[in-house]
């Protein structure tokens, strides 16, 4: 039986409450879970997939409910500031979402892998903590990176899209949009809707609308940010623009929402909300946004991080009187050192002094991946556009954190070519570490 038309919220509790029943009485699950890096695009893309579906179910589902996870514990929510602000446009708050704790049984019992069905958003390989022993329950995948080896193949009556696109939001949109149209109280009209707790409505029709609205502000958060409100060159494909387009008209629909919306006004303030890592520690800020993969037996870390390097490096608590490329070294040595990694990457992103969007690129590799990390250096020089580049705080000219023979090898990059994310930087360096000798 399908979820009754509601709101985001009434959906959370409900989806939320369920996930605990069936952990008690072993009833069957469906999860949809984006990557373990838990950004604002995994968590959008997870939610809007496991309303929309839970509205029209596919026949042969495996459950007639989707459940959203966020891939990382309840701890590390407080990292991600840019997920309150969207909070409130949507009208929830962290309370209401399914975490690793819950799904691996932080909290108590967990549930089962054969009574279990996962989706996949925003990655298509199941990684990490749900990796180990839910990888081979995947049945459907919606993705915009590079497509792994591994990944299943039929995943009947789940969609299987893996596609170049700014955000996977916008993919869930295209791919779920009939659904959404087409399910109880589609085409933003609704008959006996319950109210959820905290909205205010005038008839069935103007609380739809409203509940649109919200969960459209929601999806359009990750989507703006990911593509810069549409401008991002190299990244910013049609899929996304169509999605602005319908999730914009979703809004308009709603007077409520309608009289106060203005894109650019909400992008920046997600926006600024995503780069407000002031208070988070060196650790904290590498924490934030990070992915690991294993090749030939190497492990590779890598961090994207909203600000200069230079704002990383002065974020050490050393000693003041040691130097200050040193210490940067040997925190990013212990973090390396608490995840087993052999390779290390540091990708930031920023606006300068003059107003251009820069990334900077810092690797550090241990000597097992000295080979790899040398391959990497050569192979993408060109295809990122890879300059030397001087950190003010770390050194003081470029190239003068010289790759080393002795310790760890480091090298700090301006990259060129900003179109150029992890979703492309990552798998040069997994292919490089495939074929170092």
């Amino acid at each position: 039986m399908a979820f009754p038309r509601n709101s985001l919220r009434a959906f959370l509790t409900h989806a939320k409450k369920s996930l605990f029943t069936a952990i008690q009485s072993s009833q069957k699950v469906t999860i949809v879970v984006g990557n373990e890096s838990a950004d604002l695009d995994s968590l959008t893309a997870s939610v809007l997939y496991s309303y929309i579906r839970s509205l029209a179910p596919p026949s042969g589902a495996f459950t007639p409910l989707y459940i959203p996870v966020l891939n990382i514990p309840d701890a590390d929510i407080r990292l991600r500031p840019e997920f309150s602000a969207v909070f409130r446009h949507a009208n929830i708050d962290a309370s209401y979402l399914v975490t690793l704790d819950d799904v691996l049984g932080v909290h108590g019992t967990a549930f089962r892998p054969e009574k279990t069905k996962i989706i996949l958003v925003d990655h298509n390989s199941l990684r990490g903590e749900l990796g180990k022993d839910f990888a081979t329950r995947v049945q459907g995948v919606v993705d915009h990176h590079e497509e792994e080896p591994r990944i299943v193949t039929d995943t009947s009556p789940e969609p299987r899209v893996i596609e170049k696109c700014g955000s996977c939001t916008s993919l869930v949109v295209r791919t779920l949009k009939p659904s959404w149209e087409s399910g109880p109280g589609g085409s933003s009209l609704v008959s006996g809707a319950a109210h959820g707790q905290g909205d205010t409505v005038d008839n069935d029709a103007s609380v739809t609308r409203n509940w649109d609205a919200q969960i459209a502000k929601m999806a359009l958060a990750s989507i703006l940010v990911d593509t810069a409100n549409l401008t991002a060159a190299g990244k910013v494909e049609q899929a996304d623009i169509d999605a602005v387009r319908y999730l914009e008209a979703k809004i308009n629909l709603s007077p409520q929402h309608a009289v106060q919306w203005d894109r650019t006004k909400f992008y920046e303030c997600i926006d600024a909300a995503k780069r407000d890592i002031g208070a988070l520690s060196f650790e904290d800020i590498l924490r934030k946004d990070y992915k690991q993969w294993t090749e030939n037996e190497l492990n590779l870390g890598v961090s994207s991080v909203v600000k200069p390097l230079g704002f990383l490096a002065e974020k050490i608590t050393g000693n003041p009187s040691e130097d200050k490329e040193d210490q940067f070294v040997t925190e990013i040595g212990d973090f390396m050192a608490a995840r087993s990694l052999t390779i290390f990457a540091v990708m930031t992103t920023f606006t300068s002094s003059s107003g251009e969007f820069q990334r900077e690129l810092y690797v550090q590799a241990l000597s097992s991946g000295h080979a790899a990390a040398h391959r990497f250096a050569a192979q993408a020089k060109e295809q990122l556009k890879l300059e030397d580049h001087a950190v003010a705080s770390l050194s003081e000219k470029p190239g003068s954190m010289q790759p080393s023979s002795e310790g760890p090898w480091r090298k700090i990059w301006l990259q060129k070519d900003v179109s150029k994310s992890r979703k492309q930087v990552a798998p040069l360096m997994r292919r490089a570490m495939k074929e170092a000798i």
